[in-house]
């Protein structure tokens, strides 16, 4: 699970994972939370996020935005119309699509910020994962991926454990 049933997340032991997506990812960390942590390097990994309205909500609540900056930001979403923000895209079609346009220009990576069913409908656009597995249970919630049915292999590119016990495993695209 990616979220407790309402979408928190506070049940997660965060401490040494903060530290740890400070030094490795810092751009998938939001812009208000870098400024606080005194981070100011450019991204290292990607140059776009995308999310799913339902994730993006609390962006729009917080009155910033992008959340992500300067990350490029597209917001998948039939319900949610234009954002007034120039890194700000909302897109109400197929994300497939959009991702293979995005993935075929040149720049960096793309980041998929979720939800789960954004994921799912994603799953075979996407090249690889980075997978915080938590010393928690959360038996229900918001699924890392839903939808059909689909089985896609990935291979162990490697894994790294925190003190606090949180693991953190990164996957290639078999």
């Amino acid at each position: 699970r990616i979220a407790g049933p309402d979408g928190g997340i506070d049940f997660f032991p965060l401490g040494e994972i903060m530290g740890w997506i400070s030094e490795h990812y810092p751009e998938t960390l939001p812009a208000p939370v870098r400024q606080q942590l005194g981070l100011t390097a450019g991204p290292r990994h990607f140059d776009t996020i995308l999310m799913g309205r339902v994730t993006y909500q609390p962006a729009l609540d917080l009155g910033v935005p992008a959340i992500y900056a300067p990350l490029r930001h597209y917001i998948v979403s039939s319900t949610l119309g234009p954002v007034d923000d120039p890194l700000v895209t909302v897109v109400p079609g197929e994300a497939a699509a959009l991702v293979r346009r995005l993935k075929a220009e040149d720049g960096a990576d793309l980041y998929l910020a979720g939800g789960g069913t954004l994921a799912g409908s994603l799953l075979s656009e996407i090249d690889g994962l980075v997978v915080k597995l938590y010393p928690v249970v959360a038996n229900a919630g918001v699924p890392v991926f839903s939808g059909d049915f689909a089985p896609t292999a990935f291979t162990l590119r490697g894994s790294e454990s925190l003190p606090d016990g949180v693991t953190i495993l990164t996957y290639d695209r078999a």
